[in-house]
């Protein structure tokens, strides 16, 4: 069922059978989607990666990720758009840019643990009842379970994903991640994206160090070559637009960092991803 406001603004919630696939294919602009797996065995590509997901297992997406059906079994499907609930306007009730939205280059997993499942079936319950409400509090309690939502997502994935504990520097590297999200064509270094923040290059890197994953620099770089796996295999472009597109000013260089990154040159892996 699909809600609409009086401005654009929508919410929609199903729950997906094992054909339900079109669904995936040319997504709106500005949406965001979670994917709460029922039963095991699904098998997704996104972004030209593949993907297994098991029970009890939610994602979260963005348009700009490309998916690719295999084979799924029943889904709860949520999907509202920002004029509906703009996460970036909430981030101080919710904290999930950067981290279930707009984050990192791999999709965001969280695991609903057993002590979990209930609460959370409890608020799909609420939900489904209040989206056949007609009356004029709807879209407003419609937000708050939203926000409670994302907000018992986002607290799941910090535990998961050994989020910083520190308040301070976790906002620092989500934010971070925010701004590599918003301008990864156009700024390259450590030092650009410290500058917006107000840091140093060695403080950034140092808070990265002490997280112990993927270096500032990394999570840039990755991001870039998320962006033109999408391109080189999505879309015919020209890989010198392409090369453009993400911020290089001509083919050599884009060839060079490409292929030190996965191996093979940019063409090479357009013809791989043709040929399946």
């Amino acid at each position: 069922m699909k809600i609409k406001g009086k401005t654009d603004n929508f919410i929609e919630l199903k729950e997906l059978g094992i054909l339900d696939c079109g669904i995936f294919d040319n997504p709106e602009a500005k949406i965001l989607t979670v994917l709460w797996f029922q039963t095991g065995n699904n098998e997704f590509i996104i972004d030209g990666k593949n993907y297994h997901f098991a029970k009890n297992q939610i994602i979260f997406l963005t348009e700009f990720h490309k998916v690719k059906v295999i084979k799924k079994g029943e889904i709860k499907f949520l999907r509202f758009n920002r004029p509906f609930f703009c996460i970036i306007d909430h981030d101080i009730e919710v904290s999930c840019k950067g981290i279930l939205f707009f984050g990192a280059s791999q999709v965001p997993i969280i695991t609903i643990p057993n002590k979990g499942i209930e609460h959370f079936q409890i608020l799909w319950k609420m939900f489904s009842i209040e989206m056949q409400s007609k009356d004029n509090l709807q879209i407003g309690m419609l937000q708050m379970m939203l926000k409670r939502y994302l907000i018992l997502c986002t607290q799941l994935y910090k535990e998961q994903h050994q989020f910083s504990k520190i308040k301070k520097e976790s906002d620092i590297i989500r934010e971070f991640n925010f701004l590599v999200e918003q301008h990864f064509n156009t700024k390259h270094t450590v030092a650009e994206y410290a500058d917006l923040l107000y840091k140093s290059p060695k403080t950034i890197s140092n808070i990265f160090s002490k997280k112990g994953t993927k270096t500032p620099l990394s999570y840039i770089q990755d991001r870039k070559m998320l962006e033109a796996k999408r391109l080189l295999f999505y879309s015919d472009i020209q890989i010198q637009e392409i090369a453009f597109k993400i911020g290089y000013d001509d083919i050599q260089s884009f060839s060079r960092f490409f292929k030190k990154q996965e191996g093979l040159s940019p063409s090479k892996y357009r013809e791989k991803s043709l040929l399946g």
